[in-house]
């Protein structure tokens, strides 16, 4: 057999990017497993279909611009631990490959280092399992220097492990020191200190960015604004939901993990008050443990969150599974760090027509924690925005003030950290509120009231 071709992934991959670039040919094979095989440690059932398992790794695959030539589900009956398939079945996959002049293979399911060598060693060509094309995708989606280095250190936790048998060059040896004898350290060992020493370096800067990070929501505690988390399955319509709400112009594309960078808006609610509305980068199913971890900084704004926004695309075959997926990455996120709310938002119900849509209507009225709205069209904002403002304002206390003329100031403080739920004027130019006050503010209002209050 040949040597595998040794360029890079990141050199294969680029091919793929810019108008007029000739895009890298892959094949996607699923692995289906029969009488209870397992291929990543027991991992539970999922609930997908073997078909739509394969249709979201091929949106993965076209996520990375690859040209996708052949997808297939493989069925397994038992794990090989050397090639994951049996003889017959990589010699049949290799002929598919072979036809379809492939470059690049990807299989859905996490490979050992040694199953990920050996069957590049079968087929001649570079080999990526669903982690890979995961930390790939991320890598071509980071935009900005906390998210670089979290990629990074994902990348290289994920690579220290695969150093055993990835390159037959590490397998050289360095010679001693001048004339002290002995083979010294091989060139595999000092690969993967070099390695550590860079993911140590990284970690101490994320510290330093998780750090900046409480200094800003210590910042915005002050104010304070409630913050408000969006998460969901990649492409769930985060952010469409988003732009919606903020006239922003965050990237929002019919594409697996548009979004990687988490960006911060402001929002009005609907009696007032503001919030501060988070987009975060969307979670699949088997995502990866260290790949969490490494978002971590990331994700704190989930778990500091005052609430968090479900955003599922209800209209999906998978919608269940896909919240089911959603749900267990957060509870391993967040443990018991916050007690923050969780309100379903149903996007995408634009999709439903006639008596599904109405069933759609009455099944979200008839729970507290669901909204029924389109980020595309705008159905349902009002009612999302009414819902947002019951849960961050639950733990408001009523008030009611007369402000004198001289009170302008006072009244833009009103504005910008309570609910105003009536205003009226009068000739005299005394200005009457009926309000709700929130209790970090209360300290704060009682002094202001004693001020500017009329009698």
């Amino acid at each position: 057999m040949s040597e595998p071709k040794t360029q890079r992934v990141s050199d294969i991959l680029e091919r793929g990017e810019g108008a007029g670039a000739s895009r890298t040919r892959a094949a996607i094979f699923h692995p289906e497993l029969l009488r209870g095989a397992s291929i990543s440690g027991g991992q539970p059932a999922n609930l997908r279909s073997a078909k739509d398992r394969l249709d979201e790794s091929v949106g993965l695959a076209r996520a990375l611009y690859l040209d996708v030539r052949v997808s297939a589900i493989a069925k397994v009956s038992k794990v090989r631990p050397g090639t994951l398939f049996g003889r017959g079945k990589v010699e049949e996959l290799g002929a598919t490959i072979e036809a379809g002049r492939v470059e690049l293979v990807v299989i859905n399911a996490a490979l050992s280092p040694v199953q990920q060598r050996n069957l590049e060693k079968a087929w001649n060509v570079k080999v990526l399992d669903r982690t890979g094309l995961i930390l790939e995708i991320f890598a071509s989606r980071a935009q900005s220097r906390e998210g670089q280095l979290q990629v990074e250190l994902a990348q290289l936790t994920y690579q220290k492990s695969r150093l055993v048998r990835s390159w037959t060059h590490l397998e050289r040896q360095r010679g001693g020191v001048g004339f002290v004898g002995g083979p010294g350290e091989t060139q595999i060992e000092a690969d993967r200190r070099m390695i550590q020493n860079r993911i140590t370096a990284i970690r101490q800067e994320l510290k330093t960015v998780s750090r900046t990070r409480d200094l800003h929501r210590k910042s915005r505690h002050k104010v304070p604004y409630p913050i408000i988390a969006l998460v969901g399955y990649t492409n769930a319509g985060k952010s469409t939901l988003f732009n919606r709400l903020t006239d922003e112009d965050v990237v929002a594309e019919d594409m697996l993990f548009a979004t990687l960078d988490p960006t911060m808006r402001r929002i009005s609610l609907p009696h007032g008050a503001s919030a501060i509305l988070s987009d975060t980068v969307g979670f699949i199913s088997e995502l990866p443990t260290h790949l969490v971890a490494a978002f971590r900084a990331t994700l704190e704004e989930v778990i500091t969150a005052d609430l968090i926004c479900h955003v599922r695309d209800i209209s999906h075959a998978n919608t269940v599974a896909e919240s089911e997926d959603v749900t267990a990455i957060l509870a391993g996120l967040l443990g018991p760090e916050t007690g923050a709310p969780i309100l379903e938002v149903w996007n995408k119900a634009d999709q439903f027509e006639g008596e599904e849509a109405d069933i759609l209507a009455q099944a979200a009225a008839a729970r507290s924690d669901a909204v029924a709205v389109s980020a595309l069209t705008g159905q349902g904002m009002d009612d999302l925005l009414l819902a947002i403002e019951a849960i961050v304002t639950r733990d408001y206390e009523p008030a009611h003030l007369v402000v004198g003329p001289q009170g302008g100031k006072a009244i833009n403080w009103l504005y910008e950290n309570c609910e105003v739920l009536s205003r009226v004027e009068s000739d005299t130019g005394e200005v009457t509120f009926d309000l709700r006050v929130p209790a970090a503010k209360r300290a704060h209002y009682d002094k202001m009231a004693a001020k500017v209050g009329v009698p």
